[in-house]
């Protein structure tokens, strides 16, 4: 069987206004340990769960359509005009 699983950890400062967690994003040279392809105690592993460098991210305002998910146009992702 096939599963998977979004684990969230604290919000970085860029994410922190807009929500009180995020998912963990793992930097690709961290992958291997995560998916047991090489060894790993727990405590490693838990050390990977923290929030993605902020620095590392952008932030645009989307269609209040994204929050539908009957909508799957490509056009969702496009940023909109913010009202000055």
């Amino acid at each position: 069987m096939r599963s998977f699983a979004i684990v969230t950890t604290a919000p970085n400062a860029l994410l922190d206004e807009l929500h009180d967690r995020m998912p963990v994003i793992l930097a690709a040279e961290s992958w291997p340990i995560w998916l047991g392809e090489r060894a790993a105690d727990p405590e490693r592993l838990k050390a990977l769960l923290t929030p993605y460098p902020a620095d590392d991210m952008v932030v645009w305002r989307v269609d209040k359509r994204v929050g539908n998910a009957n909508n799957k146009d490509p056009a969702l992702i496009e940023p909109i005009a913010v009202a000055g």
